[in-house]
């Protein structure tokens, strides 16, 4: 088995263990799973670590056939180095934009972005023993109008990093990433979008 595919193996493990006997729904993912003692780096060296990393990651999330995975990285980096994201798991993130989800960070309440906007966060975990181990790439979508009202028209993706798919919130009857929805309701006035903590801003 190979390194990416068992990080991507113990992830999903991790993420949906549950008791034989429990309910069909119980599968369903409520949150990321968490990292519970994540370590904390500088600036820097969560720039050093991403440097070493991201080659591999991005050819882990290529294999999926993804256009965005293939392509995220010609974007718009919009942070200045990795970040921690209680949201997501603990995990550091990096935010890409392409060009019609540029400037995003401005978007004032009650404005919208524009239909094929499309955000993508590659992510990594750090351990306590310093070990590194690549994370999932998280896309966040806006399509047009009634493609989707349960998650009021943004679709979620999420792609393992051996390529695997997790889930994709536009398929039918895929409810596996119901809960990023879930969450990305507490941003409603800012059309669903978290904002970057400052310190981590590139521009």
């Amino acid at each position: 088995m190979s390194y990416l595919k068992l990080i991507s193996t113990i992830a999903l493990v991790a993420a949906f263990s549950v008791a034989p006997a429990v309910a069909q729904d119980s599968l369903i993912p409520k949150e990321h799973f968490k990292i519970e003692r994540p370590v904390k780096l500088s600036p820097d060296e969560a720039n050093k670590v991403y440097d070493d990393l991201i080659q591999k990651m991005a050819a882990g999330y290529a294999q999926s056939g993804n256009i965005v995975a293939k392509d995220f990285r010609n974007w718009q980096r919009e942070n200045n180095s990795p970040y921690l994201s209680a949201g997501h798991g603990n995990r550091f993130l990096n935010n890409y934009s392409n060009p019609k989800g540029e400037g995003y960070l401005k978007l004032r309440r009650g404005e919208k972005m524009p239909v094929g906007a499309i955000f993508a966060k590659d992510s990594f975990t750090v351990t306590e023993d310093k070990e590194i181990f690549p994370g999932a790439l998280f896309i966040m979508e806006k399509t047009a109008t009634g493609i989707n009202p349960k998650t009021d028209d943004w679709r979620y993706v999420m792609i393992m990093p051996d390529g695997s798919l997790l889930g994709d919130s536009n398929v039918t009857g895929d409810e596996s990433m119901k809960f990023c929805h879930d969450c990305h309701k507490r941003a409603k006035s800012r059309d669903f979008l978290f904002l970057i903590p400052k310190a981590f801003r590139a521009r």
